[in-house]
């Protein structure tokens, strides 16, 4: 794991510092946690509330992500301005918008996420990532006011949370689906709708910690597979609650190539 990763992880259960010890962390307290061979280490305290992204979800995000049709988002969050220092991404997945946002801003990247799956591929996403499994409702493994940004990609979000390992000079990228976000897909195949009132939802879940600093949408026409639209339901929170074979069935019955549309909101926010 990159030395710079270790340097800002605390321990999970005393939250002292950590450091590398063979092939585990270890922190002056005695408590030791081992690095798989994959390359992440565990830091939760204890059983997640939540496994994550199942291997079968996790494969389905690497194929479309790997294809570029979220390509005009991941451009989007590359470009935003990012102070040195770590970048710690929340429900990092396989960390594909991490890589590309520590990479563009010269920074090292922390991603956090509760699926071994996941973190399985995001441990060789890039040599500046560390990928740590952690959930964030029982609190992040990062020392206090360490990162330099968090990135939240369709992602829970935890304001007091994010407000204490956030720099003061640091900025929360949050990424959001907006009303028009596949609604091709989700009008064909009876998917999960976009809450309308998910504007709201965000900015109750950030305050009284912070306030939005910019907002901008990214937009886009995406010309889909059969096997491209299978993945996208695959990989989001519809796969939770239908039935792959079901959908798979509706979507034979559909004329290639399938239309939809990436239509997501990206906001930045600022510690008050």
């Amino acid at each position: 794991m990159h030395p710079d990763v270790i340097t800002h992880l605390r321990c999970p259960v005393c939250h002292a510092s950590l450091s590398s010890a063979e092939r585990a962390l270890r922190c002056a307290r005695g408590h030791s946690f081992d690095i798989a061979r994959q390359g992440y280490v565990d830091l939760t305290a204890g059983r997640p509330a939540h496994t994550g992204d199942t291997p079968e979800m996790v494969a389905a995000r690497e194929a479309l992500l790997a294809a570029g049709h979220f390509a005009p988002l991941s451009a989007a969050i590359a470009a935003l301005p990012v102070a040195p220092g770590p970048v710690v991404e929340v429900g990092a997945g396989t960390a594909h918008y991490l890589s590309r946002l520590i990479e563009a801003s010269g920074s090292f990247g922390i991603a956090v996420d509760t699926s071994k799956a996941a973190l399985r591929r995001a441990a060789r996403a890039h040599e500046r990532i560390g990928a740590v499994r952690a959930d964030i409702w029982q609190g992040l493994p990062v020392a206090d006011g360490a990162a330099a940004a968090i990135l939240d990609v369709f992602a829970p979000r935890a304001g007091a949370e994010f407000a204490r390992v956030l720099r003061p000079d640091g900025v929360l990228i949050v990424a959001t689906p907006a009303e028009g976000h596949l609604a091709e897909l989700v009008d064909a195949l009876g998917l999960i709708r976009v809450d309308p009132a998910k504007r709201e939802r965000l900015r109750k879940s950030l305050d009284p910690w912070f306030a939005r600093a910019d907002e901008r949408r990214v937009r886009s026409a995406l010309t889909l597979s059969r096997a491209d639209a299978l993945a996208l339901v695959g990989m989001g929170p519809s796969a939770w609650h239908t039935d792959r074979a079901s959908i798979a069935a509706r979507l034979d019955a559909m004329a290639e190539p399938i239309a939809a549309t990436l239509d997501v909101d990206l906001t930045t926010w600022r510690l008050l």
